[in-house]
């Protein structure tokens, strides 16, 4: 049995952040209801992120919404808003995504919900939070890794802002709501009662970068100064970073810089010998190391820095990983399967609990495909019982 077998989550997001939290909790073992618009469903059905289309809509609403129900219904419809209430008097948790102010004019903000389920748990993400100047802007991933700083990090000193090649703001967000959301389940599991969880993207994106932050705080307010070579970290010094080699590339972690100069027969590294050269002189000891690097292949390399453990790695692409057997050896991918025999690839949970993978063979619905289920299970009862 899983964890959250008999849970019932109630899950009003759309996008990125919300669903994903929704379908770790599915992973563990929750139940799922997807409220999605009437004719529309999550928006995320038909938000492209490549030109992929998987059985008529985009990728990541079919990575990120399986092992989910879906129920399709008109919140503006005074009858469809009463079959919701009904699911939520039931419902251990639930989840929004939305704009402040944008739940309590359809009537479920928290305090509605609660006068309907006071030990509902009810989790909220918003972008910016709920106070403040910025609190109606667009909660979108490149717009809070941009006015949060997290662009200055990546790459090279020449390079301008980077964004990170992922949502990674959005997944966060999700992780935290899960987090806060589990907490409560506990909380209400001993004593009862429900909760009131509420995460800002804004507030991940700082809590991501606790480390680079708290260094900034502490130093004066000095800004973090990328390397003009191979940056991987502003903060850390020579070698950490990535470097070509004569076939491919090599990834470079912590490291004595002598050390690294007697086993690659690189002399002109021996003279670097104090530790805070590392850091001072980290651009010069990099272009030495990178030019270096281009005379041998990475197999040549790893074989030398390996068995004198030294951190580093090959640098593999999508298709090399998943031919790799440290991969394979994962069962990191599943086959999922929806109501209408589609089937796809993606990935699994990566938590395992008392030894068991959590995996599941359920695919993403269709819009509304639960409904009659939903309505039979949940409202005629309701109808049933106060006839």
């Amino acid at each position: 049995m899983r964890p959250l077998e008999d849970y019932l989550i109630i899950d009003f997001s759309q996008f990125l952040s919300g669903p994903s939290a929704s379908l770790r909790l599915a992973d563990m073992g929750a139940r799922v209801i997807k409220i999605e618009r009437l004719g529309v469903g999550d928006i995320c059905r038909t938000l492209y992120t490549s030109n992929l289309i998987m059985n008529g809509e985009s990728s990541v609403f079919h990575a990120i919404n399986r092992n989910k129900e879906s129920f399709e219904v008109d919140l503006k419809n005074d009858e469809d808003c009463e079959m919701v209430r009904e699911l939520l008097k039931k419902a251990d948790v639930m989840i929004h995504n939305f704009r402040p102010g944008v739940m309590k004019r359809l009537g479920f903000d928290y305090q509605s919900v609660i006068a309907l389920n006071p030990s509902i748990v009810y989790g909220e993400i918003s972008g910016y939070g709920n106070e403040g100047e910025w609190k109606n802007k667009p909660g979108q991933d490149l717009l809070l890794q941009s006015v949060t700083g997290l662009t200055s990090l990546t790459g090279n000193a020449d390079s301008g802002p980077v964004a990170m090649g992922l949502s990674i703001i959005d997944m966060l967000a999700g992780a935290h709501l899960a987090q806060g959301l589990l907490a409560c389940l506990y909380r209400k599991a001993i004593k009862g009662e429900g909760g009131f969880v509420q995460v800002s993207m804004m507030e991940s994106a700082y809590d991501f970068q606790f480390e680079t932050i708290t260094t900034f705080m502490n130093d004066g307010g000095q800004l973090p100064e990328r390397s003009k070579k191979n940056n991987a970290n502003a903060y850390l010094g020579a070698p950490y970073g990535i470097y070509q080699t004569e076939n491919g590339y090599l990834a470079l972690a912590m490291g004595s810089i002598p050390q690294l100069g007697s086993l690659l027969a690189c002399d002109r590294l021996l003279d670097f010998t104090a530790i805070e050269e590392a850091f001072d002189k980290r651009d010069e000891i990099k272009t030495i190391l990178a030019n270096h690097l281009l005379t041998e292949t990475t197999e040549k390399w790893l074989s030398i820095l390996e068995p004198a453990d030294i951190w580093c790695a090959d640098v593999l692409n999508w298709n090399a990983l998943m031919e790799h057997e440290g991969f394979k050896v994962l069962n990191m991918i599943q086959q999922v399967e929806m109501i209408d025999g589609y089937r796809y690839e993606t990935t699994r949970c990566p938590i395992r609990i008392d030894g068991e993978l959590l995996t599941s063979p359920k695919g993403s619905p269709k819009l509304g495909q639960d409904n009659q289920k939903i309505i039979k299970e949940f409202i005629l009862q309701h109808t049933i019982a106060n006839a």
